[in-house]
């Protein structure tokens, strides 16, 4: 979705159309490709089971579509506990007495059945902030394909015979000429930061409000694998003067020497990406680093991280007409110009998607992998939770870092320039790398 509806039937049909495409994925993420075994099991502590978030984006839908919007009794209350993500950490969550898969999929199939019967008689009403736009619709189709994307981590750490196909296809759009090293110069200046008119954005995302930046340097592409290698062989996990003390504390714990998912094997290094094994292509952004290696990368390489408003800027802000844009490229989402929506199971290569450029010339901000930028997350000035605090506020300060852009795991419904998100700086599981700005006048 690029913009309100105003003719509401056809907000409406798009809604059904698009929850059915997230349902399909959904089921080809697990009943559909995974035995009752393998969706009940936990495959690490930091992921739920499959089966679990299967039927907790049933329970999600029904609470907010049906309870909420249509105004309908409970189906399963008693299961309301089981899928409260607040209630039961992930480590925790094979000990429940879960729905089986069988029983998950009969569930939210009778939600959604519901859900579409109740869609014709839902007013749209423009006073009702959670049906106005049809907002609580679009949170819960993003909702799905949020957990979509969390379903892959959690293959991506699963052993075993691959799962899912890997159709390699060519990117819509081929690489072109230039080089991941390359920066561009953002002017200082004032720029509009968050939304405020944007029908499905998250609370996080609003208000709109001016953040005048001062000038600075961003990477025109995502750091790549032949970048980061560099670092490795340079002794980057070896140095303490490139690492944030919190993040040498990690690294030395941890015993990480390598992005998660990296071997070295016949003197090269190789990486595990969805049960199969191959060389790390050096022309890919890389991904499954954390913060505090990409924090250290950032400064073995004399650059840093940039700030979330900078990112943003650089991604959304065009100074010819001193508006900010929904995506990059512009305010309608075109599917040529990002590798997004899982089309493959890998990121592009560097050069690739170019027509996606920002007004700066600033590559690939969308898609391919979610970016780490060096802010804490915090509600913007003028913040107000909607429409429950557990979505964004309870997670405000500085235990969360910011990432923005998506990646090529993430639905184009789920993203656009304004959107945030936030983990932990120790994650790796995440499809997350990175890019660099400097100050000018900064060591390169």
């Amino acid at each position: 979705m690029s913009a309100p509806f105003a003719d509401e039937a056809a907000l409406k049909e798009l809604i059904a159309d698009e929850l059915g495409v997230v349902r399909d994925r959904s089921f080809g993420l697990t009943t559909d490709v995974l035995a009752e075994d393998d969706l009940t099991a936990q495959v690490s502590p930091l992921m739920s089971p499959l089966v679990w978030d299967l039927a907790h984006v049933g329970n999600y839908e029904e609470l907010w579509l049906l309870r909420q919007a249509s105004g309908q009794d409970a189906m399963r209350p008693e299961i309301d506990d089981l899928y409260d993500a607040f209630e039961h950490p992930r480590a925790e969550r094979p000990t429940l007495p879960l729905l089986s898969p069988d029983e998950a999929r009969t569930y939210i199939g009778t939600v959604r059945s519901k859900v579409l019967d109740s869609l014709s008689s839902v007013r749209f009403d423009t006073a009702n902030p959670l049906t106005s736009g049809g907002f609580v619709y679009g949170m819960v189709v993003q909702h799905e394909h949020m957990h979509d994307e969390t379903m892959l981590a959690t293959h991506q750490l699963r052993r075993g015979s691959p799962a899912l196909l890997d159709p390699r296809a060519e990117p819509l759009q081929k690489p072109g000429r230039g080089s991941g090293g390359d920066e561009v110069l953002i002017e200082a200046g004032p720029f509009q930061m968050g939304t405020s008119d944007d029908p499905w954005a998250y609370d996080n995302e609003r208000p709109v409000h001016i953040v005048d930046l001062p000038a600075y340097y961003i990477d025109v592409e995502p750091v790549t694998n032949a970048s980061y290698i560099a670092f490795i062989e340079a002794g980057g996990y070896d140095d303490p003067r490139w690492w944030d003390p919190a993040g040498w504390e990690w690294r030395n714990s941890s015993g990480k020497r390598a992005p998660a998912f990296w071997e070295r094997e016949g003197g090269q290094w190789v990486r595990r990406r969805f049960g199969r094994t191959e060389p790390v292509p050096p022309g890919q952004p890389v991904q499954h680093v954390c913060w505090y290696e990409a924090d250290a990368y950032a400064r073995w390489a004399g650059k840093r991280l940039p700030t979330e408003a900078e990112w943003e800027k650089a991604a959304r802000w065009d100074p010819d007409t001193e508006r900010s844009r929904r995506f990059p490229w512009g305010d309608v989402y075109e599917e040529a110009r990002a590798n997004l929506g899982q089309r493959t199971l890998h990121p592009s290569e560097t050069g690739s998607y170019a027509s996606g450029a920002s007004a700066y010339g600033v590559r690939r901000l969308l898609g391919d992998v979610w970016e780490w930028t060096s802010s804490d997350f915090h509600g913007y000035p003028g913040f107000r939770s909607f429409p429950y605090k557990e979505y964004s506020e309870v997670f405000f300060g500085p235990d969360y870092k910011v990432l923005r852009g998506g990646s090529w795991a993430t639905h184009p419904l789920a993203i656009r320039g304004s959107f945030r998100n936030w983990d932990y700086p120790i994650r790796r599981q995440i499809f997350s790398g990175f890019r660099c700005a400097r100050t000018p006048g900064e060591a390169c």
